[in-house]
């Protein structure tokens, strides 16, 4: 019998990845409920098993009194005596139960409450499982679908793919495989309850973590992802290696690895732009592929203002605004976009500031106003142009003299 339950627990912890330890504490527990049905409703019974031989005992504690007022609890001294000799007055007597007598409800109970104990484990062993996937992308398969839901087979469990979190465009048949961002993880009683995402940006970052070696690495950074599911996205990238250019890392050769990315959403495009401390280059860089002129960025009230080319202001803007929004979400500031010829009719080019920062980073304003130094330059440019004048005077005296 005792082979046989190492054997079982053995398996148990294996199939299941429950340790032996809690197995043993749930048979302990139905061991004791089953006891304590079968001789005392008391709190006097002790149940344990040798985690190394799986040998069990089931003990009832007793005291010794003169005259017993509780058979269950309690027991005479010439009782005591029978099982230890040196018993006294006072004393707590250990006496062994025949587990064998169980009755037929009291194993049943106990098998009851291993199975629910096994149950609740599992359950438990499943979630910490993937609770350490939260947050992370998973592949798995669709084994159903629930109206406009999708249920994707993790392996041990399954994920929820809400109709919010889905991409327009997309759909799955039964026994698709699919990547999918895992949202969250929750515990109930029915188990891990597991919400998915294929809309989330942080997919698209995930995807490319798994796909370019520099950013798995962390030569490159991903610094923000900007995402209308199913349409386009825009990413950041910078290097820590100067040496590494982080768009080229990102795009592969000939585009082979955004292409994989590509491939995986299902044709969503994706630009990838380098990332920079400096907020004016890094919101040009962000309204590619548009052209821009110059960019006025105020980092105290997370505004600017970007001057295009006229003909590159509806490129600018892009499709219903797609351009300018994804470009304003992943730089965090709001972005207002006027043509040259808006700019000149409404001053902002008097204002407008050819850079923000210098090259120590602090913030200074600069403008297309003339300054001093240019000024002189005229100067000295008419003051030659009359030496010229004087000189060519000379020469026409000379000749008439000659």
């Amino acid at each position: 019998m005792n082979a046989e339950l190492k054997a079982a627990i053995k398996m148990l912890e294996e199939e299941k990845g429950i340790s032996q330890a809690t197995l043993l504490e749930a048979i302990e527990n139905s061991l004791l409920q089953a006891s304590k049905a079968q001789f005392t409703k008391n709190d006097n019974i002790n149940v344990s098993i040798d985690p190394e031989t799986f040998e069990y005992s089931v003990v009832a504690e007793k005291e010794v009194v003169e005259h017993v007022t509780n058979a269950n609890m309690e027991m005479t001294l010439a009782e005591a005596l029978k099982i230890d000799p040196k018993a006294e007055i006072g004393d707590i007597v250990t006496i062994d139960l025949d587990s064998k007598a169980f009755s037929r409800i009291a194993a049943q109970n106990a098998k009851n409450v291993i199975l629910q104990k096994l149950r609740e484990e599992e359950r438990n062993a499943v979630y910490n499982q993937y609770a350490e996937k939260a947050k992370t992308i998973m592949t798995g398969t669709v084994s159903r679908i629930q109206g406009k839901n999708y249920i994707i087979n993790l392996g041990k469990t399954d994920a929820l793919l809400n109709e919010v979190e889905q991409v327009k465009n997309e759909t799955f048949n039964i026994r698709d495989r699919v990547r999918v961002y895992i949202l969250e993880v929750r515990n109930s009683s029915k188990g891990p309850r597991i919400l998915a995402s294929r809309t989330h940006p942080e997919l698209v970052k995930g995807l490319f973590e798994e796909e370019v070696t520099e950013v798995k690495e962390g030569i490159v950074e991903i610094k923000g992802v900007s995402r209308e599911a199913g349409s386009r996205t825009k990413m950041a990238v910078w290097s820590n290696d100067p040496d590494v250019d982080p768009v080229g890392a990102c795009v592969g050769m000939n585009g082979s690895r955004v292409n994989m990315v590509v491939n995986e959403l299902h044709g969503e495009k994706i630009d990838i732009i380098a990332w920079d401390e400096n907020p004016a280059v890094l919101i040009e860089n962000a309204l590619s592929p548009a052209k821009v002129i110059s960019v006025s960025a105020d980092p105290d009230e997370k505004e600017a203002i970007v001057i295009v080319p006229d003909y590159q202001l509806s490129l600018a803007i892009g499709k219903e605004g797609q351009n300018a929004r994804l470009a304003a979400r992943l730089t965090g500031y709001k972005i207002d976009i006027k043509s040259e010829t808006q700019a000149q009719e409404s001053g902002d080019f008097d204002d407008m500031y050819v850079d923000d920062y210098d090259e120590n980073g602090e913030y200074y304003e600069e403008t297309y106003e003339e300054d001093d130094d240019a000024a002189e330059v005229e100067e000295v440019t008419e003051a030659d142009d009359e030496i010229v004048e004087v000189e060519a005077e000379d020469e026409d005296k000379i000749e008439e003299e000659a």
